[in-house]
Parts: structure tokens; sequence; C-alpha cells
């Protein structure tokens, strides 16, 4: 592994980035002699044209920022016009292969970071390198090498991390502990810090009648947000990691990993997640937590604004509890990056809308509709629910503490982890037969990568 991706330890700097130039990225201000020759970055004289953009920003909160920057940019340049496709996180995976590779492909896509989808897409040469842009707008200069390289692949796709960046991303993610204030205060338990107290809450919560763990896990992809929050009380940061970014040498099949399998089976067998979780969707679970059913939903950041909506001063963050490894892992990193095309016919429009909606004007509004920005995150002035969103990444990336989703480990892995959790769910797999599988598509893929 190159240092490169070894530095999940300047996600430290991503709270604290603080933006060093006064204009906004892609202002009319810039200076023409500072631009690459071979970028125009004047979006004005770029004549009538429209950009088609698929994203997957369909929740309330993350759906009335995209539309809101959309208008902006289009109000900045008339002759512009966006034709927005918004689809499901799974729609989108399952159509943006075949979409980038027709004759009318989008010119803006939001693509999964792993070696799946974007790791693919680079290796097949479907995607444009962004660094013209980085250099034309400085996005190095706003953005920490740690969150760059979660979009960063060498020109062959074998190299995760490191290489050409081919996204950029708007929010920050966190997979962590929504809980509802009301009913742990009613139940007379205290925000959980560790797996111990986790547990103990969890067992009082079944005892009282409750769904002590909220979870739908019929779109399969959630059951990867939660086997890691129990893969991370147990496993270290950097064996998570090495895993995440599919680095020779690591092992699905240590002793960690089997009790973090033993540990969620267990919890299934105790009736701690919702009854027939593999049937029930990830909306209709968080949205039944919204409406008071479970006292825990470990998910992600990106449900804020829709569950603040809904429960408003009941709801809870908190960073994952501490377990057997000693020290806090908590899954996430950013958004899925926006990505150029290789067939868009207008890519330096499609760069300054890039650069537009990363920009710091568009963190302040991301925020302001209840999102996680991934840079200038500054939780001044904020309240509730949102403020301890903010702090708990604040101190996750401060710590050190961010660890990556598991299925970007190989091309596979995707399929294979989402199968082989719904299969641990239902008791069809055994912990020991559970992680065999993933080891051996594991092993097989870093073997052959070279790396």
């Amino acid at each position: 592994m190159t240092s490169r991706r070894t530095r999940w330890a300047g996600a430290a700097t991503v709270a604290a980035l603080l933006f060093a130039s006064a204009c906004a990225p892609g202002s009319d201000n810039k200076k023409d002699s500072d631009e690459p020759a071979n970028v125009k970055t004047d979006v004005a004289k770029m004549g009538k044209l429209t950009l088609t953009v698929w994203d997957q920003e369909v929740r309330g909160g993350q759906a009335e920022q995209i539309a809101a920057l959309n208008k902006q940019f289009m109000d900045k340049y008339p002759n512009v016009t966006i034709k927005r496709v918004s689809r499901s996180f799974d729609d989108l995976r399952k159509t943006l292969r075949l979409a980038i590779t027709d004759d009318k492909a989008p010119d803006v896509v939001q693509a999964n970071n792993g070696r799946s989808d974007m790791g693919q897409f680079v290796k097949a040469g479907l995607l444009r390198s962004l660094e013209p842009y980085n250099k034309a707008y400085k996005w190095s200069d706003r953005y920490p090498e740690s969150v760059r390289a979660l979009a960063s692949y060498t020109e062959d796709g074998k190299t995760f991390g490191a290489g050409n960046l081919y996204g950029l991303p708007q929010a920050g993610e966190l997979v962590g502990l929504w809980y509802n204030k009301a009913k742990l205060s009613k139940l007379g338990i205290e925000v959980p810090t560790t797996l111990t107290d986790f547990e103990a809450a969890l067992a009082k919560a079944k005892q009282a009648g409750e769904t002590p763990i909220q979870f739908g896990n019929l779109d399969a992809w959630p059951g990867i947000h939660t086997f890691g929050f129990v893969q991370n009380q147990f496993v270290p940061r950097d064996d998570i990691r090495n895993l995440g970014f599919g680095r020779k040498g690591a092992s699905w099949t240590s002793a960690e990993n089997e009790k973090a399998a033993t540990t969620f089976a267990d919890w299934v067998k105790k009736g701690y997640f919702t009854k027939d979780f593999n049937g029930l969707g990830y909306d209709p679970a968080w949205q039944d937590f919204a409406k008071g059913k479970g006292v825990f939903l470990p998910a992600g950041t990106w449900l804020l604004a829709d569950l603040k909506k809904a429960l408003g001063d009941d709801l809870g963050f908190a960073l994952p509890p501490v377990g057997d490894s000693g020290k806090q892992a908590v899954t996430g990193g950013t958004g899925l990056p926006f990505a150029i095309t290789e067939a868009s016919k207008h890519a330096d429009a499609a760069g300054a809308y890039i650069n537009f909606i990363t920009s710091p004007e568009a963190m302040k509004l991301i925020a302001k509709a209840g999102n996680l920005p991934v840079t200038d995150v500054d939780s001044a002035g904020t309240t509730g629910a949102q403020k301890e969103v903010f702090d708990a990444w604040t101190k996750a990336t401060g710590d050190d503490a961010l660890v990556p989703y598991l299925d970007y480990a190989t091309p596979d892995f995707y399929d294979l982890l989402t199968a082989q959790v719904q299969k641990l769910g239902s008791g069809s797999e055994k912990p020991k037969s559970f992680l065999d599988n993933l080891e051996k598509e594991y092993t097989t893929f870093t073997a052959s990568n070279g790396g």
C-alpha cells in the first residue's frame, strides 16, 4: 500500500479545513492566467447547452439542497440547462453502467467510490480524470488529501486511493447511532458509550417490549453498514482499513472478525433487530424509526434532515460505542462523488458545475438544508441533533476514527458482502462460513491485483 491510502489521519483536517481563498471557486474573479490552457472556466461564454446530471439525492434534505444549487447555477448561467435525473442508490448502481456507455451518456454522474463501480469505470475508461479541473479550480487547496484519496485511482483502476482524481463529493458521512431521546428517558437508559452499556441497553429495551434496533435489509446494502457497526466494536481500525481498501495481507478470518460475526448473529437470536428485517426495506425501516418505532437506528448521517423533521428534539446522534478493540471506529467518509463521463460533450461546463456545487457557498447551503458538508463543518449556530452530528464528525476525523465502507474492497465485494450479511442474518450462513466466503473472494482478488 502506498502511504497515501493510509492517510486517514489526514481526515483530521477535514473538520478544521478553512478555505484559503476569499474568492468562491469558479467565480468570475479568477484570472485566466491561472487556468490550465486546456480548461475553459468561463461558463457564460460556452454557448447554450444542456448538462445531464445523474444524482442519488432523493431524500428530503438531500433533494432540497441539490435542487437549490442547480437553480442557482442556472440562474447564474442562463445559457446552461441542467437536466436532472435523480435515482435511489440502488437504481443508480443498476443503471449507471449501461448509461455511461451509451452515446447519450450523462455529463455528470454520482458514482460509488469503491472498486465495483468507480474502479471499474476508471479501468474501462468511462470516466474522465478530474486533474485538469483540480488544477484549474485549485480543489487540492479546498479538499484534503484524505478526502481526495477516496475518489482517486491509478489510470488502470488497480490502485485505490492514489493516482488521478475522478470525483468530488459534497457531503461527509458517518454511520453512527441514532437514538430516540424520549424512549431512552422512559427506559432509564443513558446514551451508551461502550459495547457493554450498549448491549445492556438493548436487553433492557427488548425486555420493555421495544424494538431495540430498527433495521431493514431488504435492499441488502444496509447490511454493509449494520455489520460494519458491529465490526467496529471488535476489529482494530487499521485492520478494517486494510480490508476496506483491498490491501494484500489483511484477513477476514481473524479472531476479531469472528467475534464480530458471532455477535451480529447473537443479536439476531436475541431479537435485538427488527423482526424479519431481511424483508423490510431501508426506507420503511428508518421511516418507522421516525414514527417512534425502535430505540436505536445504526445508520448514516444522510438521514439527519428527514429524521430531525420527524422527531424534532427527540432525535439524538452519537458515535458508535467502543468495544473490545479499545478504540472508537466509525464507518464513514464521503458521500458519492460527482464525476464527469468520458462521453460528455460539455466536460468544461461539467467541471464548472462540480466546482459550483462543492464551493464554500454550497457547503453553507448543504448545512442549512440539514446535511453534513464534507468541508467547512462548523457546529456554531447549530442545535440538537445537527450539532451532535457536526460534533461527532469533528471528533471522528480529529481522532482518526474513520474507517471505510467494506464493499470498497474488490470489484465483486459489494454483491458478495450484501448477500452474505443477509444470509448471516437469516441464520442460513454461520459466522465461520460467512467469513470463509468473504476471505476467499478477498484473497483471490488481492493476489491477482498485486497489492
